[in-house]
């Protein structure tokens, strides 16, 4: 069984060695004493509270290689927990929860390109989410993936085999109004054309 390589960060020394001394006794983890991280598979991070420090410490790692990351902290607050899904984390273990079972059953999740944290933690990302897309979002005709309303109504009627013209018809729209509408969304997105517009689409659930 290949042993998944681990770096870790801690705000204290204290923290670092408890973390330590859970993980080295488990077979399927292998702790790097390195600064080079980029080398390792998983980066955790140990800290009290999702603080500037704790941010600036996930920021580093993330600049270094795909390592997945994980935290263990003590509290997470709203704006935290928000912070370090922006970042890219991939597990979160609380301090009074970081047993060695735990710990390495996130780790290994993470390594397989998954995601765990706490039922409440998620439950409460979930809310902000509701509430960021009714408040901010939904007014101005947008959603998380980056597309308005209107550009998945046109770009569901292309993946349904439609033309310009009949797209305009359709939606009663001008043929230059829909033009304008594929070039947005190509442009914004990187897009090649419209066809790579469909499955981007596609890819990402929206049709």
């Amino acid at each position: 069984m290949e042993r998944i390589q681990v770096v870790v960060r801690a705000h204290d020394p204290i923290s670092r060695a408890g973390v330590l001394s859970q993980l080295r006794q488990r077979p399927e983890v292998e702790i790097m004493e390195t600064d080079r991280p980029e080398n390792a598979h998983v980066g955790l991070v140990v800290a009290d509270s999702v603080c500037e420090q704790t941010l600036g410490v996930l920021r580093t790692l993330r600049c270094h290689g795909d390592l997945r990351l994980v935290v263990v902290a003590g509290t997470v607050d709203d704006s935290g927990l928000l912070a370090i899904v922006e970042i890219g984390v991939s597990g979160v273990v609380r301090r009074a929860e970081a047993s060695p079972e735990r710990l390495v059953s996130v780790i290994r999740s993470a390594t397989a390109g998954g995601g765990a944290m706490p039922p409440d933690l998620l439950g409460r990302l979930l809310a902000q989410v509701s509430r960021v897309q009714g408040d901010l979002l939904t007014p101005r005709g947008l959603s998380f993936s980056g597309l308005a309303e209107r550009e998945i109504q046109v770009l569901r009627l292309i993946a349904e085999g439609y033309d310009t013209a009949e797209v305009a018809a359709e939606l009663a729209y001008s043929q230059r109004t829909v033009k304008t509408v594929l070039h947005d969304i190509t442009t914004r997105l990187h897009l090649r054309n419209r066809a790579h517009a469909v499955a981007y689409a596609l890819r990402n659930g929206l049709l």
